[in-house]
């Protein structure tokens, strides 16, 4: 095997990514944005490269990252909360002019849920995304720039809200009052299942499709985030009373037509 996989971008995510690839057998190229972090990526075997997408240039030895390389994952969020996030667009288009003068010619991009915004019901992939937030609209934008690019095979993957080690939902809600949406299904997807999917991308050439990646189990928030604020031992949220029921179920449609087993639950009794 050995094929050379890029990710830019190697956080929560991204770096456990590169961990199971390269128990797989790949050769992992990582991007971070801060040099401090570079030793670590190194000794735990991922080649580091230290690149800063900016919109009008890009910092860094991109050149030499992208060379060899089989597959590029595009791993980066718009990150509009922090004050000199910039134009996510624009940072994504300065990639894939670059990418287009190198041998790169296919690529993940990790996208999210958000794109679908306040749409209701069902929502498979073949559901137009109607995204009510800013960095929902610059995702799918972004999506775009290299959907209907010829030149690249692509894939898309919409994951839901991450969950796993370190990082779950309910410790941001744990002890708030007066929430709403408490009838409102979650669609929820844990590390492991993140990690199985987009190797699965990978080693069965799943290219020029999306795919939502959300568990498929939506209990109502107001009864999830209760019990698992329960079972992580801190104090339970208090959602605001209401009869209608509304929200949305993001259905992993394509993953359940390819074959794809979800592994990890989204309940925290057999794990964190």
């Amino acid at each position: 095997m050995n094929k050379t996989i890029g990710i830019m971008g190697c956080g929560w995510l991204g770096l456990p990514l590169a961990q199971f690839l390269l128990k797989l057998g790949y050769s992992v190229k990582g991007t971070t944005s801060t040099a401090s972090r570079l030793t670590d990526l190194k000794s735990k075997g991922v080649s580091p490269f230290l690149i800063t997408i900016k919109e009008q240039e890009i910092d860094g030895p991109l050149d030499t990252f992208l060379e060899g390389m089989d597959v590029l994952i595009v791993n980066i969020p718009p990150g509009l909360r922090k004050s000199n996030s910039g134009n996510y667009v624009a940072k994504m288009k300065r990639l894939k002019s670059r990418l287009q003068e190198s041998v790169v010619n296919r690529v993940i991009f990790v996208s999210s849920t958000s794109v679908y915004g306040n749409l209701s019901g069902e929502i498979r992939e073949t559901t137009t995304p109607q995204p009510n937030t800013e960095s929902g609209r610059q995702l799918l934008e972004a999506e775009q720039l290299f959907v209907t690019d010829d030149s690249l095979d692509s894939a898309i993957v919409r994951f839901g809200g991450l969950i796993g080690p370190g990082r779950h939902p309910a410790r941001q809600l744990s002890g708030r009052k007066g929430l709403k949406n408490g009838n409102q299904p979650v669609n929820l997807i844990h590390l492991d299942d993140c990690l199985h999917i987009l190797t699965a991308v990978l080693q069965h050439g799943w290219w020029n499709m999306v795919f939502n990646a959300v568990y498929p189990e939506y209990p109502l928030k107001k009864d999830y985030y209760t019990s698992e604020c329960k079972k992580l031992g801190l104090a339970v949220p208090e959602y605001l009373q209401t009869d209608k029921v509304e929200g949305k179920k993001v259905i992993p449609a394509q993953l359940v037509e390819k074959g794809y087993v979800f592994a990890t639950g989204i309940s925290s009794s057999n794990r964190d």
